[in-house]
């Protein structure tokens, strides 16, 4: 199934084709030079950065996330560097992913428990629990601002934990019962909102110009790659596939 007249259906028989295909909820990344597997990549020169893989785009805002979002996940992640990462049990990914299916299917139930370290426990009293923590990092990256955007961030979410109406999902099922709309509907009613955002908001000459400079070269070296490239397909993805 890999091959059919000569032509390539896929670049293998296994069912993950590359390494990039491999998706978690946050996956550490390295910028990898040309034909470099991104696990030699990290392997040879460390995490760079990471991403955040789980988070849905804010459908409220035409730019997919807000500011207060951005803060909260960067005390957030300072908060998860700053713990102790033990290597994880046999069983342990299991119980995590059963936690986060719960929170991500029943999140806004009342009661909705959790296995933390084999022990149930109340998911807003686990919630709690890491929202307190997370408080001298958002005092200490205040320090340096002229207002509180990490804590404010940090306090809107912990209005948001008492509050499941409040929650995106929560706010989404709120517009659709006001306005009377099906899902389906209420996408479409939301894109339409955000086209008109965007209409009237252009990019200035100097943006502009320089987005569509900058195209006009990528086809260019796209086109320069293509006609200059002399390595057979078959070579390339031996050359790959070996790398070590």
């Amino acid at each position: 199934g890999v091959k059919k007249d000569g032509e390539y259906l896929q670049l293998n028989s296994n069912i993950l084709q590359i390494e990039n295909e491999y998706y978690s909820t946050i996956r550490p990344k390295q910028i990898a030079y040309s034909g470099e597997k991104p696990t030699l990549a990290l392997k040879r020169r460390g995490v760079r950065y990471i991403e955040i893989r789980s988070l849905d785009l804010n459908v409220f805002t035409p730019i997919g996330i807000d500011s207060e979002t951005g803060y909260f996940l960067e005390a957030f992640l300072l908060y998860c560097l700053f713990n102790d990462s033990p290597l994880k049990q046999p069983g342990e990914q299991k119980i995590n992913n059963e936690n986060q299916l719960a929170v991500a299917n029943s999140g806004r139930q009342p009661g909705l428990m959790l296995n933390k370290n084999g022990e149930q426990i109340a998911f807003q009293r686990w919630a709690t629990e890491i929202l307190n923590a997370m408080r001298p990092i958002c005092e200490i990256l205040d320090q340096q601002m002229q207002q509180t955007p990490y804590m404010d961030a940090l306090n809107q979410q912990a209005t948001v934990l008492k509050n499941p109406d409040l929650t995106p999902s929560g706010r989404i099922l709120n517009r659709m019962r006001s306005r009377q709309l099906s899902f389906g509907r209420f996408g479409i009613s939301s894109s339409q909102e955000h086209q008109l955002y965007f209409n009237d908001h252009h990019l200035d000459q100097h943006k502009r110009e320089y987005f569509q400079e900058l195209a006009v070269k990528s086809h260019q070296k796209q086109k320069q790659i293509e006609t200059t490239d002399e390595l057979p397909f078959q070579q390339f993805l031996y050359n790959y596939f070996s790398q070590k």
